[in-house]
């Protein structure tokens, strides 16, 4: 048997693949021209401006999510070994790498770069640079760092080759964890900017860095808009993992610190596209003349590519919300049935899934082999999952308010908290407080009824609206009560699990388990998950995570709408068939087209 040291090198021997799939065999063999949902004739040119909410000081990947805030649009200055095919799940195919293989166990894999590959200032992209990235990537970011925390190794194995180890067998998504891998420019990073001065990788810059991808940032001024050009000479512009996409020549960002102003600039046409979130502005923001014109196009797409859970998020690290009853007595508190019908004009659904939306959701009571699943940690799971499925608590009529408010304050007394004289307060005779942490002002429209229905209950409530850096600062220190979040979930959950809710990340400053779980039953579900062998097994294991994370109640599910909400000046064309699992796509398969039509 091959010792940890030299799996990487022995991966190398086991056959080179063109594609990774997680399960099952990847849909394009090797040499395909193009993925199916593209349009391979799509003219290339023109510009897209977008809009963002907030601001950004900074263009280096490595330390984003601990200083500063990245630029939205930075990603495309870079490619990495491997890209997703946006009509399958779980399937990555080359990029950087021209071909990937690994053991039987997983225990390793390599990857070999093409040898066109290059940098915007012609250098080619090497193995050393793939090292690097691996290297300082792990130990600036802590996402990256627990992400590939398995990953113990990166060297050389070929001219072209680089060969990461693992400190397991079985992960089988660590492959492509390792494929998704931004790669930065070691003699960039290494190198002395234009005044003399050696770069830190480890600080943040507003230099404009050098990258291998379709774009290469073209002008901006920080914290207010950038701008993206295409790359004539692009090294990777006839792979068939780009035909037809990238097809912009310029991409440029202007950022907005109001969501109202963001959307006058839409209607204003200083933007030409976006996704709209507010159900509100959906139901009657887009009533306008260009609108009526049909000058302005609203399009919904399906979104099948990804689950969600939005929540208001406690923070359970603080005594107060330590008490499962507490937090479930939130639930009962919250009036989701008149939100819906008062500010969201009955658009949206309650989410009852960490996994709405897929068919990863858990439902009604366990069987087969979830059951069995469940049964092997039954000693460290709520005897709930076995007996009573999720439910939220339903409202919407006065006669069910009071009902759940009477049913909220019994939970909180359950839990050693008291109203007296129209306070409610603790056996020491400490009031009850909760602020709720945001920085979009339009979420004051929800918050304040959610806090008029909790004072009911002789809760003191402080809504905190701070700008969108405090608001990640306060974040990554974990310094807030209770915060909208939203977590996003792939159709094939897998080691993200852990950084979500695993017991490593509960205090790890910047992590996404901003609940602060640290659960051994859950534990060991994330585990079932990472290492399922068959869908089956993964969609078992995910319902008995789901199950098992919803009976805890650590969060007030919020709600969810099945569709990209987009609007858009008619100016652009699209292909006529639209990947699956992307929504929209915009601007990835997109082109301008005065037209505006699909082909």
């Amino acid at each position: 048997m091959a010792q940890p040291a030299d799996a990487a090198k022995a991966a190398a021997d086991k056959g080179w693949r063109h594609a990774l799939s997680l399960m099952g065999t990847p849909k394009y063999p090797p040499g395909f021209a193009h993925f199916d949902y593209v349009n391979p004739a799509a003219p290339a040119g023109g510009t897209v401006r977008l809009g963002s909410l907030g601001g950004f000081d900074n263009f280096n990947f490595a330390v984003a999510g601990v200083k500063g805030e990245l630029e939205d649009r930075l990603p495309l200055i870079y490619d990495t070994l491997m890209t997703s095919a946006s009509d399958e799940i779980g399937t990555e195919y080359g990029l950087l790498a021209e071909a990937v293989s690994f053991p039987p166990d997983f225990s390793a894999v390599s990857y070999r770069l093409r040898p066109e590959a290059r940098w915007h200032d012609g250098r080619p992209v090497t193995p050393d640079d793939v090292i690097f990235s691996f290297e300082a990537l792990k130990a600036n970011s802590p996402m990256y760092a627990f992400y590939w925390r398995n990953v113990v190794k990166a060297e050389r194995v070929g001219e072209r080759a680089i060969g990461f180890t693992f400190d397991q067998a079985g992960n089988r998504e660590l492959p492509q964890i390792v494929g998704q891998m931004p790669v930065l420019p070691k003699h960039w990073w290494e190198g002395t900017d234009a005044s003399g001065r050696k770069r830190d990788i480890a600080q943040t810059t507003l230099e404009p860095p050098l990258g291998s991808g379709r774009y290469r940032l073209k002008a901006f001024e920080g914290g207010r808009w950038a701008s993206y050009e295409r790359v004539a000479d692009y090294w990777g512009k006839a792979l068939p993992v780009n035909i037809g996409t990238g097809n912009f020549q310029e991409i440029r960002t202007e950022y907005y610190r109001d969501s109202t102003v963001l959307l006058e600039a839409f209607k204003a046409d200083r933007i030409d596209f976006r996704a709209e979130n507010v159900a509100k502005n959906w139901a009657t923001a887009y009533d306008f003349p260009a609108v009526r014109e049909k000058r302005v196009v609203l399009e919904e797409f399906p979104i099948r590519n990804a689950g969600v859970m939005q929540a208001f998020a406690f923070n359970t690290r603080r005594d107060k919300f330590k008490d499962e009853r507490v937090r479930r007595a939130f639930n009962y508190a919250f009036d989701f049935e008149e939100v819906n019908k008062s500010l969201f004009y009955g658009q949206y659904q309650r989410i009852d899934s960490y996994f709405f939306g897929t068919d990863l959701a858990s439902k009604g009571l366990p069987e087969g082999l979830e059951r069995e699943i469940l049964e092997a940690v039954k000693d460290k799971v709520p005897p709930a999952v076995f007996t009573t499925p999720y439910a939220n608590p339903v409202n919407g009529s006065p006669d069910a308010v009071r009902t759940n408010l009477r049913e909220a304050l019994t939970l909180l007394r359950a839990a050693g908290w008291e109203l007296k004289g129209g306070k409610l307060v603790g056996a020491a005779g400490e009031p009850f407080t909760v602020e709720f942490l945001g920085f979009d002002p339009s979420s004051e429209r929800f918050l304040l009824p959610y806090k008029a229905s909790l004072e009911r209950l002789g809760i003191a409530v402080t809504v905190r609206l701070v700008d969108s850096t405090q608001y990640q600062n306060r974040l990554r220190a974990f310094d807030f009560d209770v915060t909208t979040t939203v977590w996003g979930q792939s159709l094939s959950p897998g080691n993200e699990q852990r950084d979500y809710w695993g017991s490593a990340s509960a205090n790890r400053p910047g992590s996404r388990n901003l609940v602060g779980i640290a659960n051994p039953g859950i534990d060991a579900l994330i585990d079932r998950v990472i290492y399922a062998k068959t869908r089956e097994e993964l969609v078992a294991a995910t319902h008995a995570l789901d199950r098992t994370l919803l009976a805890h109640n650590y969060v007030v599910p919020q709600w969810s709408y099945r569709f990209e909400r987009t609007a858009r000046w008619n100016r652009f064309g699209r292909p006529g068939t639209m990947p699956e699992y992307a929504a929209s796509a915009f601007p990835t398969i997109w082109w301008s087209d005065p037209a505006g039509s699909p082909r």
